[in-house]
């Protein structure tokens, strides 16, 4: 895989979001940050939180070795 999930550096709160904008290759991570958000308020908020929670702990930062 030549473009692994990893937290960014150009963060807000954890870098998750963005992460995720650089993974899918979008230029801004605003548009992942207000779809997250969105989707949060819709789904009550906690599962969101809970959902984002996760991810900073799972996904690892931006420059932190490998997969393997």
């Amino acid at each position: 895989m030549s473009n692994p999930l990893r937290r960014s550096n150009n963060r807000m709160i954890a870098g998750v979001c963005a992460g995720i904008s650089e993974w899918l290759g979008w230029s801004s991570p605003t548009r992942i940050r207000l779809l997250y958000v969105i989707l949060s308020l819709l789904s009550a908020g906690f599962p969101g939180i809970l959902v984002y929670i996760i991810l900073w702990i799972v996904v690892p930062p931006a420059g932190q070795g490998s997969y393997e």
